[in-house]
């Protein structure tokens, strides 16, 4: 497991030197009078704007030593403009991640129904490249902080089940009732986050690859059933 945050950065409290020279442009965004504006349409698009590119510098640099300085600097901007936009550095973060993920997902949906004729278990398979792709590392020391520090960091861990099982249960066989789709997605997505703890700590390709073909044999079995 990576090493925790330190902690002053865990904390995520900035400091005075967080923020670089003042840009006029800046200044409404800055202002806490026009905090109401950040859900308008315009200040969404700017929240999605600055989000991307703190999840790009997550995905390149990961969660250790994390804070609104770095941040700040990853976007062009300065602490209190992300302040305005996010509800403090721990939210910045759990949004990073989850966009990290997303884009892992979306990666991972379409390689599984890139042809629509392919068995459960085919589809599985195919989407474990993407799992272990470029940005799987910071995905797993998500993993490793909501167990590190749970009361702070658990959401990291409990959004990873909400956000893969839709996708899951959606490579599901149609004629299946949702209860034996949720068993299979749950079983599913239990095995694979084992593999992926394992990926990262043992690096034992041969023994994920032997798990992995039971795993498809277990599938293979249930959709003939």
């Amino acid at each position: 497991m990576s090493r925790p945050l330190r902690s002053g950065a865990s904390r995520h409290r900035p400091r005075p030197d967080d923020a670089p020279a003042r840009d006029t442009g800046r200044v409404t965004e800055e202002r806490t009078g026009y905090r109401r504006s950040a859900k308008s349409p315009r200040g969404e698009a700017r929240r999605r704007e600055l989000l991307d590119k703190v999840a790009d510098e997550l995905g390149v640099n990961g969660l250790v030593d994390f804070s609104l300085r770095r941040a700040a600097r990853a976007a062009g901007t300065t602490h209190k403009v992300l302040l305005y936009h996010f509800d403090g550095p721990e939210d910045l973060l759990t949004q990073a991640v989850l966009q990290l993920r997303e884009r892992r997902i979306s990666r991972a949906l379409a390689a599984a129904t890139e042809q629509g004729d392919r068995s459960l278990a085919e589809r599985v398979h195919s989407m474990w490249p993407t799992l272990i792709g470029a940005e799987s590392w910071v995905l797993d020391q998500a993993i490793g902080l909501a167990m590190y520090d749970a009361g702070r960091y658990a959401d990291l861990a409990r959004s990873a089940s909400r956000q893969y099982l839709p996708t899951l249960l959606s490579l599901c066989p149609d004629e299946w009732d949702e209860q034996r789709k949720t068993e299979v997605a749950e079983l599913i997505l239990a095995t694979l986050r084992g593999f992926l703890i394992e990926w990262r700590t043992s690096g034992d390709a041969a023994g994920i690859e032997a798990g992995f073909a039971a795993l498809l044999r277990a599938l293979e079995r249930e959709e003939q059933a």
